[in-house]
Formats: structure tokens, sequence, C-alpha cells
């Protein structure tokens, strides 16, 4: 079954979730990018010239060019089509098959991975379940995860949380996500902020990764 059309709404701001609880920083040799899920499936229940669609995309095409610049890993999640109903398995049981093999699949075009990109198939809300996520972050070293992508209270924040489960920080960036709704986005903000995570946006993760670069080649 296809995702219900989302009406648009304004994209949270730092306004918009509790304060940090921890004082964490993102560090360029130690973090890696999560591109999640920004699939056409999923990306066609939105009007893409309106946000919070617009400025998801925007941002996370921004936050993916300063990590290409500053070798910061790059990892998509990419759901597959015509899964077979053993590998489906409950999920069906609220979401359908899924969706089809072919242009449903594909990274929406603004986003296309580039060769240097890394794709993860991807099988259940969260990123790490049933793939080697974990293994690739250690094997680049990387104690630290910037989630992006949609959808925020689902595979994000899952995501997000799992990731803090295997000591792994994750950085939810709030105007890098999007959802169903205004108030399902500002509520996984608000749980990653309060028990699992960081939550920052998108101008202040570049500055902070252009000043700890400057910090390196000082």
């Amino acid at each position: 079954m296809a995702i219900p059309p989302i009406a648009p709404y304004s994209m949270p701001g730092a306004d918009a979730f509790t304060a940090a609880q921890v004082d964490w920083t993102a560090e360029p040799g130690r973090c890696a990018l999560l591109i999640h899920d920004m699939q056409q499936y999923f990306l066609d229940a939105y009007d893409l010239n309106q946000d919070p669609a617009m400025t998801l995309v925007a941002n996370i095409t921004r936050l993916r060019a300063r990590c290409h610049d500053l070798g910061i890993p790059v990892i998509y999640t990419m759901q597959p089509g015509n899964q077979h109903p053993s590998r489906r398995g409950i999920l069906a049981d609220f979401w359908g098959s899924g969706m089809a093999e072919g242009a449903d699949t594909e990274v929406i075009a603004a986003l296309a991975p580039q060769p240097q990109d890394i794709q993860v198939t991807k099988w259940r809300y969260s990123a790490f379940q049933r793939t080697d996520l974990r293994e690739l972050l250690g094997y680049y070293r990387r104690d630290q995860l910037l989630v992006t992508g949609v959808y925020t209270h689902m595979g994000c924040m899952l995501s997000a949380a799992e990731a803090f489960m295997g000591d792994v920080r994750p950085f939810l960036v709030h105007d890098a996500t999007a959802d169903f709704s205004r108030d399902e986005h500002v509520m996984a903000l608000n749980y990653v902020a309060r028990r699992c995570g960081a939550v920052t946006g998108t101008d202040a993760l570049l500055r902070r990764l252009d000043a700890a670069r400057v910090e390196a080649d000082a």
C-alpha cells in the first residue's frame, strides 16, 4: 500500500524541543552521516516544493557535500522492493507488502548516492537491525552518527536509540529529517534529546564540523 499524502508543515526549529541533556560535540574524525530511507516510495508522500520536504532535501544535500569534503563516511539505508513474506514478516501487518522493485526503491534524484557512498539494505525501522551498519562504523572507527532522512519518529528515532545502546553517540538533525506530521516530528526530537542522543540543526552542525577542521589544521 502507498504511504498516504503528508500535509505540509513547518520544519521544527530549535525552540520546538527540550534542551540538550548532553554536551557532545560532533567531530569529523569520529562521525558518519546516515541518510535514512530517502527513497522515492517514501518521498512521494510529500510535496517536494513545500516544507518539511523542501528543507529536508536541501539540508541533507548540504550535509552530504560537507561530509564528502571532510572525508566523513556517508551511509545510505535503502529498503528493497518485492520483499518475500519471510523477510517482510510482521512489518506487513502495519504497512502491507511494501514497495515494488524499480523506481520506488531508488533514492530521489537530488540525493542519488555518489560512488564513494555506502549503501546498506535495510529491513526494519532501525538501520541497525539485520544490517552490517555496526560493523561498518567499527571498520571506519566511527563512534558518532549524524542521523538524517525519513521518518523522524520511526526509523530515524529508533536508529538513534539503537546507536546509543551500542555506545555510538547519535546526533539527530532536526531540520534534516521529516515525518508524517509536525507533532510526531517534535515527539521524536524530544525523545532523543531527553533519552538517547543530541539533537542539532544543520547550520550548527556545519559550523561545528568546519571549526573542528580548523582546529585540527592549527
